[in-house]
């Protein structure tokens, strides 16, 4: 008798989310494969780290986590169905590498940074990419019985529905044909949006230069001009890059000063960088230290019973007026919980009996603000959301000068503050940050978010909070970018950060509220990634598949005017990463996980022992997959 052909599964994306729900799929398989499994892993970049982690890219670019801080393995703290694979976080590994004790293919080009690789340290990307590249060989090593692996390098640039549905790859005849297809496409590339269009176009009528919204590393910036001014739109990762690919990157040099600091030595290459934003300052600084007081307990407020309370209530849910209390809430747990036991002597009450008032008032609320003022004497030692989320509220300077030097000194003490455990109520925050970004899939996935307060609330204002404070760079780098601007090569546009073309002098001109003036430039760099955007997706594969009406954009009904809003996210159910058709149907034999889908999960790795929502979800979208090899 003729053996069952296996079940086909294609994989588009085989970076570190592909290959993550790859191990996932081989730690599920004894319980729940059928037969056999094959799955094609589809990537014109090395399986593992992908496009954004792939050795082949600047040795300036680091990682904005430390190196204890990031593993691909789920540990004890993960809530999953499927069996716990735990394994070396990246510090760990290193050190394992070092002594012999595991074989890794190490580029002799990162191994002198992995022999010196301390916990604290924020390694370079070329180092994290050796890491998924050992990742993906361990699982192909242990892959069980029945599960085979192959590998495509090459793109997808079609897929046809049917039974099988075929996937198409560029430059190859034969399709490759798939049971089920599942996409991990990372952030969406995007075609430039109606504004940046106008941009381009005026670039084009007067001969500038203008970027449009990018990964900064596969963009080339070699023609903006030496010693001309740049303006530069956003101040997050995307610009620290940007700034070091730009300086240190054509030739400069940083020098550690005796006395605390760097100077930067120009090679006269260097562009000068006027760069703004929203909120007109840099992202905060990663923090440098560790807990000091008792582990925290987290999630305490903002968790899976406090969203089904959320949702008893009638009517839709709107973030800011319903949710937002919540959260700033557990951000603020996890802030005192830390300045309460790491730091009895800086508080007034004990914790034990702050912590029973802290749970019954709301977050909101003048007893509240009592309860802290009578428990936390210092001012400085309060936690002030309002004041961190704007942190230039209100600030009015009379010239770009004095605007400089207000906003050095802002980084100077975000540096002292992220760098002295005095403050380490900081993390405590940060991590309870975490935690409700953990949660918030669980919220999106009831169904119950008002759509505009989704888009413009979540999506919007919340994700860049998160951002801003949890996610930003190595304090390093923020370091160079004071040495920068004191050798004169970057200044700041300051708050409220507009740009225009002025057609009068052919040229784009920036300003913000922080000082009257503007500043003029012939280049102009949009400093961030493309929003998600389903319409404006320029990958060939996500074209074809919208076009053809199998990929929608994530669409929400507003509860005020029944419009349906779109927040150009590609429609996946939340619970199992099912693609959703035009009509919310689930397809049930088409996947998708990511940024960039409707469950709007972050990294594909993370910090140990954090019930990561990534891992999660890799583990459900297996095991869903994994079931239908026993429906054929």
């Amino acid at each position: 008798m003729a053996e069952d052909p296996p079940f086909t599964l294609a994989v588009v994306g085989a970076g570190p989310r592909g290959v993550g729900v790859l191990e996932r799929l081989a730690a599920n398989a004894p319980e729940l494969l059928s037969g056999r499994l094959v799955v094609h892993l589809i990537d014109p970049f090395p399986p593992g780290p992908g496009r954004v982690w792939r050795h082949a890219q600047s040795p300036l670019l680091r990682m904005n986590s430390m190196a204890e801080d990031v593993t691909v393995f789920t540990d004890d703290s993960v809530r999953i169905d499927g069996p716990i694979r735990p394994g070396p976080s990246l510090i760990e590994w290193a050190r394992q590498v070092r002594d012999g004790t595991l074989d890794a293919q190490v580029p002799a080009d990162v191994r002198a940074e992995l022999d010196a690789l301390a916990g604290t340290e924020f390694p370079t990307r070329r180092l994290q990419s050796a890491y998924l590249d050992w990742f993906y060989r361990k699982v192909l090593a242990e892959l069980p019985g029945g599960v085979e692996v192959v590998e495509h390098r090459a793109h997808a640039v079609r897929v046809e529905d049917g039974d099988p549905q075929r996937v198409w790859l560029d430059g190859v005849d034969e399709p490759v044909a798939a049971d089920a297809v599942m996409f991990t496409v990372g952030h969406l590339d995007a075609e430039p949006d109606g504004r940046e269009s106008e941009l381009a176009d005026f670039a084009v009528q007067h001969g500038l230069a203008y970027y449009p919204a990018g990964y900064t590393a596969d963009v080339d910036y070699g023609a903006v001009p030496a010693g001309e001014p740049v303006l530069v739109r956003g101040f997050g990762l995307a610009f620290v890059d940007l700034m070091l690919l730009l300086t240190e990157g054509r030739g400069g040099r940083f020098e550690e000063l005796a006395c605390g600091g760097l100077r930067y030595h120009p090679s006269g290459a260097e562009p000068v960088l006027h760069v703004g934003s929203r909120r007109g300052v840099p992202y905060h600084a990663k923090i440098g230290y560790r807990l000091r007081g008792k582990p925290l307990q987290l999630p305490k407020f903002f968790d899976a019973y406090a969203i089904e309370k959320l949702c008893e209530a009638p009517g839709p849910i709107h973030f800011r007026d319903d949710v937002w209390p919540v959260i700033a809430k557990e951000i603020a747990w996890g802030y005192y919980s830390e300045l309460f036991t790491g730091h009895p002597d800086r508080v007034r009450l004990d914790f034990a009996v702050f912590a029973d008032a802290f749970a019954d008032i709301p977050w909101d609320s003048a007893e509240m603000t009592s309860l802290i003022d009578r428990a936390v004497p210092a001012e400085q030692d309060r936690l002030d959301l309002s004041a961190l989320d704007r942190p230039l509220t209100g600030l009015r300077t009379g010239s770009a000068e004095e605007f400089g030097k207000e906003l050095r000194e802002y980084i100077e003490a975000d540096l002292a503050r992220r760098a002295d455990g005095e403050f380490s109520a900081d993390l405590g925050a940060f991590m309870a940050l975490l935690s409700v970004y953990g949660q918030l899939a669980g919220l999106v996935g009831t169904g119950r978010l008002d759509a505009s307060s989704q888009l413009s609330d979540l999506d919007g204002w919340f994700h860049g909070f998160f951002s801003y404070f949890a996610s930003g760079p190595p304090p390093r780098r923020l370091e160079e970018l004071l040495a920068l601007q004191e050798a004169g090569l970057v200044s700041f546009v300051g708050a409220e950060m507009r740009v225009r073309a002025d057609a009068s002098r052919g040229l784009f001109a920036a300003s913000g509220v922080s000082f009257p003036g503007e500043v003029t430039a012939r280049t102009l760099i949009e400093a961030r990634l493309p929003d998600a955007s389903v319409g404006r997706a320029s990958d060939e594969l996500l074209r074809q598949l919208r076009d053809s009406g199998e990929l929608v954009e994530e669409s929400i009904v507003d509860s005020t005017t029944g419009d349906r809003l779109s927040s150009g996210r590609i429609h996946t159910r939340v619970s199992d990463s099912r693609m959703l058709d035009g009509a919310g149907e689930a397809r049930p034999r088409r996947f998708a996980v990511g940024p960039h889908t409707s469950a709007r999960s972050a990294a594909a790795f993370t910090r140990p022992r954090t019930n990561a929502a990534s891992f999660r979800q890799n583990d459900a979208v297996a095991r869903e997959i994994l079931r239908l090899t026993g429906e054929r």
